[in-house]
Formats: structure tokens, C-alpha cells, sequence
């Protein structure tokens, strides 16, 4: 279950003007203290306050102007989208829970257990893309063609089928699905 607030069209990128074709969405009511003049003005030019996220929609489908608001209608029960967010964190992790490696035996005096294996020959240097131990999670995902059950205009709520990325309360990106089957 997706709550998806109004967001408010704050700008329209066009071809001509930015090189590109995108909306500027913005979400989530800041506190005038907490924004800065630029921010200010930005918002004022959409009659709104400024907004605590910003986000560019590439190729938005249909016409918008700037202070109109796009609300949970704009999708339909069925329709594929794509969920984009950050994953949930899991902190600094081995190879073993990280990157899925095999364990080494665990007795007859083997020495090796849980440790990351040869890293190469001769070559004096790692190279990239090694799996070692790091950090796990936290990082951008986009999760592709879930479905929609139902879009619950009233609440502005949409149930999506599948798995979305990142934690519970954490804001996530909705578009159509651009490789939908």
C-alpha cells in the first residue's frame, strides 16, 4: 500500500527552454524558516509553499501548468508502473550475507570460514567490482511492472502487487512502467 499525496506541478521543463522535457513535482509542506529565498521564490511562482521534496518526472504524459495538482487519479487498477526508492539499510555485512559467497568448512582444522577468498594472482592489485565486505543496502532501486489492484481516490492510496523498495514510510517514486508487457 502506496499513500500518494498531491503533489504540486512547481515547474514545467520544456525542449526549448531546458534541453529537456521533464515536470517538477514537488511534495510535503516546509516550514518558511526552513527555506531559503531562492525556495521561496520558487514556490511563490506556483502560489504554494515550499515543498520539503522535489522531484523531476521525465516525459510526463498529458498537459500540466505550473501550480496544478497531480493526484492519485492519474493512475488506473491494472496499469504496470515502476517503483523507484532507497533499500532498506543493513550496515556493514561480509561476503556471506552480502554477496551470497559459499562458507569454507567449519572443522578439521580448516582455518577458513567466513572470510572473502583469493582476491587474484600475481596481479598486485584488486581488481574492480571485487565482491568484498561493505556496506549492504541503502541504495537506489527501481523495481519494474508491478501492477496496480486498486487506486483509492478518496484516501489517495494505491495497492500495488509486489515487492516496493525501502522501508516502511519511506518516499518512493511511481511511474508508468516503460517496459510494460
Amino acid at each position: 500500500m502506496v499513500e500518494a499525496t498531491p503533489n504540486v506541478v512547481l515547474q514545467v521543463k520544456t525542449l526549448e527552454n531546458d534541453g529537456y522535457s521533464a515536470l517538477q513535482l514537488g511534495l510535503g509542506d516546509k516550514r518558511a524558516v526552513l527555506s531559503n529565498k531562492p525556495e521561496q521564490g520558487h514556490a511563490a511562482k506556483a502560489n504554494t509553499t515550499p515543498k520539503r521534496y522535489i522531484r523531476e518526472i521525465r516525459d510526463a504524459e498529458g498537459e500540466y501548468n505550473v501550480g496544478d495538482e497531480v493526484k492519485v487519479d492519474v493512475f488506473a487498477e491494472g496499469e504496470a508502473v515502476d517503483v523507484t526508492g532507497i533499500t532498506k539499510g543493513h550496515g556493514y555485512q561480509g561476503n556471506i550475507k552480502k554477496d551470497g559467497q559459499s562458507r569454507g568448512p567449519m572443522a578439521h582444522g580448516s582455518r577458513y570460514h567466513r572470510r572473502p577468498g583469493s582476491l587474484g594472482a600475481v596481479i598486485n592489485r584488486v581488481f574492480k567490482g571485487k565482491k568484498l565486505p561493505g556496506r549492504m543496502g541503502n541504495r537506489k532501486r527501481t523495481v519494474q511492472n508491478l501492477k496496480i489492484v486498486r487506486v483509492d481516490t478518496e484516501n489517495n492510496v494505491l495497492l500495488i502487487k509486489g515487492n516496493v523498495p525501502g522501508a516502511n514510510k519511506s518516499l518512493v517514486t511511481v511511474k508508468n512502467s516503460i517496459k510494460a508487457k
